[in-house]
Formats: C-alpha cells, sequence, structure tokens
C-alpha cells in the first residue's frame, strides 16, 4: 500500500475518517461535571500561561476577551494532534482542508478589520521604518507578498510536520517484517522515542499556530 494512504480520507473507514475531529468535544466536557482533579488544575495552568502570553502580544483595552479564541484554537489543534497518534484514529490536521480553513478566515478577518478600520497603520507597515527611499517600492512588494502567503504558511506547517512524523513511525514499522530480533527492539525503543517526540511536536504546533495568529493580529491595532 501507498504510505501516503494513512492521510487518504477515502481509506478504510471512509467518511467516518473525520469523526475524529470531533472527539475532543466529547472527551473535553466531562471534566467540568465531576469534582475538579489534577487534570482540571493542570489544565487551567495551561489556559492561564497562554492568557498572560497572549495578553503581552495583543493590546486588551481594543480586543478584550479575545485572547479566548486562540486559547481555544490552541485546544483545537492540540488535541487533534494528540489523538492522530493513537492507532486507527485519522489525522484531520494533517490535511490543507482543515488547516487552511482555520489560517485562511482568521487572516481574511484580519486584513479587512485592518484595512477598512486601520488603513494609515496597514499602509505603515509594508515600509519599514528606516528604509531608504530607493528600497521602499521593493519592500512594499516584499511585504505585500509575505503578507499574502501567510495562512498558506501557517497551514503547511502545521501539515507538513505532521505528515513527516507519521510517515517516519509508518517507515520504521512496516520495516520490522525483514529484521532480526535484536534489531526489533532497538526499533521499539527508536519508536518509543519518536512518539515521545511527536508528542512534543503535536503541543508545540499547535502553541506556534495560535501564537502566530496572535502575532498577525496584534499588527493591526
Amino acid at each position: 500500500m501507498n504510505l501516503f494512504s494513512t492521510f487518504d480520507p477515502a481509506t478504510s473507514i471512509g467518511s467516518l475518517n473525520w469523526t475524529s475531529t470531533i472527539l475532543p468535544i466529547i472527551i473535553i466536557p466531562s471534566m467540568y461535571w465531576i469534582i475538579p482533579s489534577r487534570m482540571n488544575f493542570l489544565w487551567n495552568k495551561v489556559i492561564n500561561t497562554l492568557n498572560n502570553e497572549f495578553k503581552i502580544l495583543l493590546k486588551m483595552e481594543k480586543m478584550k476577551g479575545s485572547t479566548l479564541l486562540f486559547i481555544s484554537l490552541f485546544a483545537f489543534i492540540m488535541f487533534n494532534n494528540t489523538l492522530s497518534l493513537f492507532p486507527y484514529i485519522f489525522s484531520s490536521t494533517s490535511h490543507l482542508t482543515l488547516t487552511l480553513s482555520m489560517a485562511l478566515p482568521l487572516w481574511l478577518s484580519f486584513m479587512i478589520y485592518g484595512w477598512l478600520n486601520e488603513t494609515k497603520h496597514m499602509f505603515a507597515h509594508l515600509v519599514p521604518q528606516g528604509t531608504p527611499p530607493i528600497l521602499m517600492p521593493f519592500m512594499v512588494c516584499i511585504e505585500t507578498i509575505s503578507n499574502i502567503i501567510r495562512p498558506g504558511t501557517l497551514a503547511i506547517r502545521l501539515t507538513a510536520n505532521l505528515i513527516a512524523g507519521h510517515l517516519l513511525l509508518t517507515l520504521l514499522g512496516n520495516s520490522a517484517n525483514s529484521i532480526s530480533e535484536f534489531m526489533i527492539s532497538l526499533l521499539i525503543m527508536v519508536q518509543i522515542l519518536l512518539l515521545i517526540l511527536e508528542s512534543a511536536v503535536s503541543i508545540i504546533q499547535a502553541y506556534v499556530f495560535s501564537i502566530l495568529v496572535t502575532l498577525y493580529s496584534s499588527e493591526i491595532n
């Protein structure tokens, strides 16, 4: 079978693949209906830490409560990334269909709001401070292109990181049929280390995605 068949929505369970995206909705609420546990305290600590970081980047007098949007985005991506490490669970965040549908509307809403309400500020962003007059036309072109490709880079970064890790795990797992017992034991250790790395990547990529979206939104103020 093709290695990339793991990421094909049409394989295995078919349309039920995308139901993995709503699994966090089923899992998370249960902890709000029971006596607070260590998981509650850990999650509250994560939320408070993220809230404090996002508040530094955003001008809160203009955007009160906007940190909740980015914390929710972080939680959604992190849970989906982590769930995709389990066997037989479809990795929805490794598809541009999902990642672009998160990045593009956010970026577009920031751009529309910025150009309608902060037009002078948005024009000022196209030319960095201290740019020589002769380089200004080139800087406008470069800044415009870098601004336009932002949703693409956000989506591709998340997708590529997840696909790379999953493919590496699959490649190593498929090679176990034709190697010695000693090499299999070594392979299992490598697979465990890679799973730990992928668990870290799933959290880091969620954080990177949400922090970059926060930075893009802070530029319009």
